[in-house]
């Protein structure tokens, strides 16, 4: 928890902060030696304006009271504090300096009066930058000037959201310089102390390896930043140029403090192992320290300090009543801690008798009570942290030793176990090697299945494509067939017409009669008929054994399925073959699309890839004919395009589609959806294996109802490999 703000409740719990007065009048100060810090205690003018809208010309008019205590405090107040006092300068020195010793103070103005009647100001606080203050000190220190033997009146008005508690020195440039340097010096051995002890414990954690470590270095520099804060030397040293990181310090600075030694706390006493139930306590402390920090921020500044250090106060008691609660557990560094916070906590409750003088005097070493104290708190938590490893080292020794016994007991129990496992070993070697080749013949067995499987695949697709061939091959020929019989009719007719023609040409009959014998015979025999006919059967004979050659091209390029050697080959030949060889199982239900896109001869097995064509394409028919039957709306498409590098195959249908649960099964040896007997689950396992040999990929998209989609990609040209 923040130094600061146990002092600062304490100070508002215990003492209700109190200002003690006297009756009014009027104290003189006389300033007589210019060797000796001259401070101004007891008998200042003290009015509290609460409407703070109040100017110089109307202070003057009010009634101060004379304050009998030597130390200036008014607590955390809202309102604005006016003081006014009267210095009698009795030296030879006229240009003198007058000091406000509370480096937290939001503005403070210094009012004199001239001859003329006139006020002068003059205004310093944490609202400007460092480097407009008039000289460079933590402090607030104002030039004035006051002739030898003469009196002057000075006013004063403060406002803070911090504690107000100051004191007021007049000296020159000499004691002032003096009282700086000192009090500068102290404040640098301490910060060198904070941070040799944080850089001693970042080597130390670098060496054990113990987040408690990082989160106690941290603590460290929080509770030094607290302390230089409150003496003024963060604005200087941190943020000279941000005032308002100065104004937020109050809230900001205290918030860190408590949140380093709530983690601390956590981490150290392993709360959350050791009580559960009040590690829930630091975590509400926490959420309070933030929210409480964010009302001050947000405008309430009074309430936001008072609030925090009531928290700050509640949590520094809650962790010395939890560290006691572990101590009890048997837990040894939670002893070091209860110590080292309550030490820390007597030092608080000394510099708050000493801030009220109350049994104990205000000196010049009392702003430097809680420095002391926070060292002692650090060095003491240092040892708890040693004394912590010290009890890990011991137990890991521990562990160690027993691990080393429990190794040696290992050991004796494998010595005598090996002898034994030697035996069994050996005997199991000879029943291993005799497994072995068990396993040897059985694989062997098994690659002759694999081999006979795959042939019986190609033997099945080679049997479904002889009787496609034999269908689409027989309807041609036995169109030839068919128009032999009235072909030969029709030439009999036109035989025997040529033949009476002839009788008739040769007779004695005139010309007019041998005319009309003519058209009869044509008459009778149906010549313009026959003509007719003779054409149509040529034509059906000639379109058959076009037909019947088509097919023949398309399967000489579809039967180099065993070719094993690369050659330069059209994709789309390719396709459109298997397509015609497929012609008579998908052309009666099935409406095929095709889309062959312009693309280069590429690098491939050609016979391998006509296989890969007809299982994608029988694997799709398959599918739109189990789903739509002999109904229409099958359909089937087939996509070729080139990009870059690559040639791309692409099979779409409108059947089934594939479940996503079997989806990564489809290209295993040996799946297969289809019903007993119409397949052999080897077929896309064949055209996984092929587009792997041809470097390339298959691609599938498939929608559950609605259809798949199966992409070849595949490299124009093989790389070498």
């Amino acid at each position: 928890m923040s130094i600061k703000k146990y002092y600062l409740i304490l100070v508002l719990l215990l003492f209700n902060s109190g200002v003690g007065y006297a009756s009014d009048g009027r104290v003189d100060y006389i300033f007589d030696n210019e060797q000796v810090l001259f401070g101004i205690d007891k008998g200042v003018g003290v009015y509290i304006d609460e409407t703070k809208e109040l100017s110089i010309t109307d202070v003057v008019k009010k009634q101060f009271l004379l304050d009998i205590d030597s130390n200036l405090n008014f607590g955390i107040t809202d309102s604005k504090v006016w003081v006014k006092f009267q210095i009698k300068n009795e030296t030879q020195e006229e240009n003198l300096f007058l000091m406000a010793s509370q480096p937290s103070i939001d503005k403070i103005s210094l009012y004199t009066q001239d001859l003329s009647g006139k006020w002068d100001s003059l205004e310093l606080g944490e609202y400007k930058t460092y480097k407009e203050r008039f000289r460079e000190s933590p402090n607030y220190i104002f030039p004035v000037k006051i002739p030898y033997n003469t009196s002057r009146y000075f006013y004063i008005s403060i406002q803070s959201k911090d504690q107000l508690q100051t004191a007021f020195y007049l000296g020159n440039e000499s004691t002032i310089s003096h009282w700086e340097s000192t009090r500068a010096i102290i404040t640098g051995i301490y910060i060198g102390m904070i941070l040799i002890m944080a850089f001693y414990h970042i080597f130390i954690y670098y060496t054990v390896k113990n987040v408690s470590y990082i989160y106690y270095i941290f603590f460290i520099l929080c509770v030094g930043l607290v302390q230089i804060n409150f003496h003024g030397f963060a604005f200087k040293y941190l943020w000279p140029d941000t005032p308002f990181l100065a104004l937020n310090s109050t809230f900001l600075v205290p918030m860190l403090s408590g949140l380093s030694t709530a983690f601390f706390v956590k981490k150290f006493l392993h709360t959350r192992s050791f009580t559960p139930k009040l590690d829930t306590g630091i975590n509400i402390y926490i959420f309070l320290c933030i929210s409480a920090t964010i009302i001050g921020m947000a405008g309430f500044n009074v309430f936001g300090v008072k609030i925090l250090q009531l928290i700050a106060l509640a949590g520094a008691i809650y962790a010395m009543f939890v560290a006691f609660v572990i101590m009890r557990m048997n837990y040894r560094p939670a002893k070091f801690f209860l110590i080292a916070f309550a030490l820390f906590f007597v030092c608080i409750i000394i510099f708050v008798l000493t801030n009220f003088t109350i049994l104990i005097p205000y000196s010049t070493f009392s702003p430097y009570i809680l420095m002391l104290g926070s060292v002692i708190q650090i060095v003491l938590l240092s040892f708890a942290l040693a004394d912590e490893i010290n009890t890990y080292r011991k137990e890991k020794e521990a562990s160690q030793t027993e691990a080393l016994n429990t190794l040696k007991e290992n050991e004796r129990i494998i010595r005598e176990q090996n002898a034994f496992l030697e035996k069994e070993v050996n005997k199991r070697t000879l029943d291993l090697s005799k497994s072995n080749d068990d396993l040897q013949k059985s694989l062997l067995d098994l690659k002759q299945a694999q081999t006979q499987l795959i042939e019986t695949e190609k033997l099945a697709s080679l049997g479904m494509l002889t009787a496609g061939i034999a269908h689409e091959i027989n309807n041609p020929i036995n169109f030839v067939t068919a128009s032999i019989t009235p072909l030969r009719r029709d030439i009999d007719q036109t035989f025997q017409a040529l033949t009476e023609m002839e009788r008739i040409s040769l007779s004695s009959s005139s010309v007019f009669d041998k005319k009309d014998d003519i058209s009869k015979v044509k008459e009778d025999l149906e010549i313009e008929y026959i003509k007719e006919e003779i054409q149509s059967l040529l034509m059906g004979i000639e379109e058959g054994a076009n037909r019947t050659a088509g097919i023949v091209k398309s399967l000489r390029i579809f039967s180099r399925v065993d070719e094993d050697d690369l050659k330069m080959a059209d994709i789309n030949l390719g396709m459109k073959s298997t397509l015609v060889i497929l012609d008579s199982s998908l052309k009666d239900t099935i409406n095929i699309k095709t889309n062959y896109g312009k693309l280069p001869l590429i690098e491939c097995y050609p016979g391998k890839l006509n296989q890969v064509f007809l299982n994608l394409l029988t694997n799709a028919s398959y599918s739109v004919k189990k789903k739509f039957g002999s109904k229409h709306g099958a359909e089937l498409e087939v996509n070729t395009y080139q990009e870059g590098e690559f040639v791309y195959i692409q099979v779409k249908d409108n059947g089934f589609g594939i479940d996503e649960a079997i989806r990564g099964k489809i290209f295993d040896p040996f799946f297969t959806t289809k019903d007993v007997g119409e397949g052999t689950g080897l077929g896309l396992s064949i055209v996984y294996q092929t587009i792997l040999k041809h470097q390339g990929e298959i691609i599938v998209n498939s929608v559950l109802g609605e259809g798949s989609e199966f992409t070849v990609k595949i490299p124009v040209k093989q790389s070498d490999i």
